[in-house]
Parts: C-alpha cells; sequence; structure tokens
C-alpha cells in the first residue's frame, strides 16, 4: 500500500460539468493497466479548480469503482481550511485509503501557520495524512525542518513535487521516524527517488502510458538498473513531447488516440486544437509509443 505506481487521475468534463461515464472509463483503463493506486483530485485532477461538491463526487466515483482494488489517496488541500476538513471527513466517510493536501495557498504562509494546518487535518481524521509539496503551484513549500516537525505530529508520508532531487534527498535525511513513506512526485525522478528511498512514484503521464511507467518501475525494483536507465531516457523522451503543449490537455488526447472516452478538461483548462494534437501524435509516433 501508497508504494508502486500512483496515478494522479485526470477529472474528465463534458460541457464543464463532471463527466462520470469518462472518469469511470480511464479508471478501468489504469486498473486493467495494473496501476497500484490512484491521487484524486490533485493537480492533474484539477482539484483545485473545482467546487468542493463537484471534488467530493470526483472521490465518490473513484472510489466506487476501484471498490478497494486500488490504494486511493485523496487531495484536499484548499485555501480554506474549514473545505479542506470538510473534503477530508468525506474522503474517510466513502473509503479512500488516504488524504494528502498541499499547504494553503495563494497566501505567504510561514512554518507555524502550516504546521497549524496539518494539526487541524490530522485530528479530523483516523485515516493516514500525506503531505504534498508542490511549491510552484502553493507559493508555499515545505522545508526539510517542517518536514520532520510534520512527521513527528503524525503525518504518514510526503508526496514530494519540488522536481528537485537534492531537495528530496533533503527530507529523506532529515525525518527522524523510520515508518515515514516517501513518494516521488514525478515519473521524471523515478529512478533516483526510490534508488533514494522513496516508496513509490505519483506519475502524471501513467494517466496516458500506464505501461512504460509501469515497466520503469519493475526494472528499478528487479534491480535492473541499466535497462531502467534507458526507460528513464525513454520517459524524459516523452515528456518533452507532450510538454510542447499544455500537459493535461495532452494526456487527455492521448488518451483519446488510445480509443478512450474521457471528454475533456475543465474549463478555463482547453482541448488541444486541431495542428497541436497533429504534432502530438507525430512526436508520440516517432518515440514509437502510439
Amino acid at each position: 500500500m501508497y508504494g508502486g505506481v500512483i496515478v494522479p487521475v485526470i477529472t474528465p468534463t463534458r460541457n464543464g460539468v463532471l463527466y462520470e461515464e469518462g472518469l469511470r472509463n480511464v479508471v478501468n483503463f489504469l486498473v486493467e493497466k495494473g496501476v497500484h493506486g490512484f491521487f484524486i483530485a490533485g493537480t492533474y485532477g484539477l482539484g483545485p479548480a473545482m467546487s468542493v461538491g463537484e471534488r467530493k463526487r470526483v472521490a465518490e466515483v473513484v472510489v466506487d469503482e476501484v471498490r478497494g482494488s486500488n490504494t486511493t489517496i485523496v487531495m484536499v488541500g484548499s485555501p480554506n481550511i474549514e473545505d479542506s476538513i470538510e473534503l477530508a471527513k468525506h474522503a474517510q466517510d466513502i473509503g479512500a485509503d488516504a488524504i494528502s493536501s498541499v499547504p494553503p495557498f495563494y497566501y505567504a504562509y510561514d512554518e507555524k501557520s502550516i504546521l497549524s494546518f496539518f494539526k487541524a487535518l490530522l485530528s479530523s481524521v483516523s485515516i493516514p495524512v500525506f503531505a504534498y509539496n508542490n511549491p510552484a503551484r502553493t507559493g508555499n513549500t515545505l522545508s526539510a525542518k517542517l518536514l520532520n516537525k510534520l512527521a513527528n505530529e503524525g503525518v504518514a508520508g510526503l508526496k514530494d513535487s519540488s522536481f528537485d532531487i537534492i531537495k528530496f534527498y533533503e527530507f529523506i535525511t532529515a525525518v527522524e521516524r523510520k515508518d515515514f513513506i516517501f513518494i516521488i512526485g514525478t515519473e521524471a525522478l523515478m529512478l533516483p527517488g526510490i534508488l533514494a528511498g522513496a516508496r513509490g512514484c505519483i506519475s502524471g503521464l501513467a494517466n496516458a502510458f500506464p505501461e512504460i511507467v509501469l515497466e520503469e518501475y519493475e526494472l528499478i525494483r528487479q534491480k535492473r538498473y541499466e535497462e531502467a536507465s534507458l526507460k528513464q531516457l525513454q520517459i524524459i523522451r516523452i515528456r518533452e513531447a507532450i510538454h510542447n503543449v499544455p500537459t493535461i490537455s495532452a494526456i487527455f488526447q492521448i488518451l483519446k488516440m488510445r480509443g478512450i472516452d474521457v471528454g475533456n478538461p475543465k474549463p478555463p483548462y482547453r482541448s488541444l486544437e486541431e495542428h497541436e494534437v497533429r504534432a502530438l501524435e507525430k512526436s508520440l509516433k516517432a518515440l514509437n509509443v502510439l
């Protein structure tokens, strides 16, 4: 549990409204491919762009579709602590395995304020609480010293999306608790992250190409490091192709190319234009992944 390849599942919509059938389609696709878990309503799931009601329904659909076969972690981060607590309690009530949260965002908060936020989450639920470090999105970063304090307060683990392997190493060396769970928050750093002590990877790319990310994880697990290095480079090349257009929109388009009906991202996130679709398809075919 809380290891392997965990997918920050996208949230399909139609006409700006949650497309439940599309969400079930992508969840089933990923379960069939063998992913180990789901990170719900995070960055790829556009959770912060949704209302509390929408986020609750997305969590309900994923947890229902998974039916206990995969780990489910619900992202409850919000600038409003009352909303985060409401989402946390709801996640526990519907049977999610854990919750995760970024620090409160938009405003700049000091470490005492961030610590207070996580203490409130910890006291609101009995399921594990994961910290989620994503400074590019929140404007508030977790320091290694603060993470150790959070661990001592009872936070179960960390999803690190700093995209900074040195920062990840600092986190690992700072936390005193031996049972603390580290998860690297990008497939771009899966190899060094797991070698350093991460139990798994939360991979946005795995929405579209779960097989490739799973292959990388298995190669690392089997200590076939030379092959894993080559697979890691392949993943980097795929990421480069996808990042030539809006990334989340690209994930939707690739799933459509693969025959999965997933609707569209929630506005104001846009779908790709036709020339972008053609360029993306050409790039991925050149990489032999389509």
